[in-house]
């Protein structure tokens, strides 16, 4: 769907209400930044994917295995334990030195119900609230890129396949996936590790790496939600 931005200002828009928790379904896949990696490594796998316009590495956190699909118990919820700043700031973009709407998105579908502009036309809490995740986001945004290209320049990077066989036979193979070798690491000098370190980039990757125990976890929660079909 094509995008319809407009310029958000309290002329046009002061009557506009939005959902508190982006509307619309919750994505499967959601493109992360790197100072969100410790809170989403504990509830779901964090990967690397290659962007399919510019071939550029980005880091995102599984939430199921296919579209559609929910694992992270709560995940849709105004207070998950962890709530993506892409999923936070849904509906409002940057556009050059102001921040802009899609008006089309769901965000702003039926029954939304929160203001963006107080009574004196002002932002509102929940619209401040958009307005830092969106800075946070941009801001590790750009400390993500930054952090993937050190990892491809210390060939830290490669490509992991994930086979999954659930309990009604179904079989997943997830392909397109990268992570973080834990052998490479382990092979690093001791300068290399101590220069990631005191980058924060070596807690970040050791993130990635310990995530991908979540897979397990939400293999089992989707069998469970199998037998409870039965």
């Amino acid at each position: 769907m094509t995008q319809q931005l407009e310029v958000l200002n309290t002329g046009t828009h002061r009557s506009l209400r939005m959902h508190a928790s982006g509307g619309g379904e919750h994505p499967h896949f959601v493109a992360i930044a790197m100072n969100e990696f410790p809170a989403a490594a504990t509830v779901c796998p964090i990967f690397f994917a290659k962007d399919s316009v510019t071939g550029e590495f980005y880091a995102a956190a599984m939430f199921g295995f296919r579209p559609g699909e929910l694992l992270v118990e709560g995940a849709e919820k105004d207070d998950a334990p962890f709530r993506p700043l892409d999923r936070q700031r849904q509906g409002f973009f940057i556009a050059d030195q102001h921040i802009a709407i899609d008006p089309t998105d769901p965000r702003f579908g039926a029954g939304a119900a929160i203001a963006l502009f107080d009574e004196d036309g002002e932002p509102s809490e929940a619209l401040r609230q958009v307005q830092r995740a969106i800075g946070h986001l941009k801001t590790g945004m750009d400390a993500t890129r930054d952090f993937l290209r050190e990892l491809l320049r210390l060939k830290l990077v490669e490509p992991i396949d994930v086979s999954l066989r659930f309990d009604d036979g179904e079989k997943l193979q997830l392909e397109g996936l990268y992570t973080v070798s834990r052998d490479a690491l382990g092979d690093l000098e001791d300068a290399q590790a101590l220069a990631l370190f005191r980058s924060g980039y070596l807690q970040a990757a050791y993130c990635v790496v310990f995530s991908l125990n979540q897979v397990g976890v939400l293999a089992r929660r989707r069998n469970e939600r199998l037998a409870a079909k039965l």
